[in-house]
């Protein structure tokens, strides 16, 4: 499976309580659930009116089918070339 970056555009998300968090977590696992392994949600980054999730998926196609199950927009889905961190001076 290869790694993506989703952006997703939702007004306020920022300013959602732990509750609403919740809420949108359980949407998106019941979505995941149906999709028999094609996808997996790593973790998601929330900023104020903007959420960049981390998925492991077998296309962007299983991305863009997860969006429309859960009902979260995937405004933009890229796929992760390499990762890097301070670990990669190192190595």
């Amino acid at each position: 499976m290869k790694r993506y970056l989703i952006e997703r555009n939702i007004p306020g998300v920022g300013g959602l309580n732990r509750e609403q968090l919740k809420g949108a977590a359980e949407a998106s696992n019941a979505a995941l659930a149906k999709l028999s392994g094609k996808v997996q949600w790593v973790e998601s980054y929330v900023v104020e009116d903007q959420t960049f999730c981390v998925y492991l998926a077998d296309s962007p196609a299983s991305v863009q089918e997860h969006a429309k199950l859960s009902g979260f927009p995937a405004n933009k889905v890229t796929e992760v070339r390499t990762v890097i961190s301070p670990m990669t001076a190192i190595a």
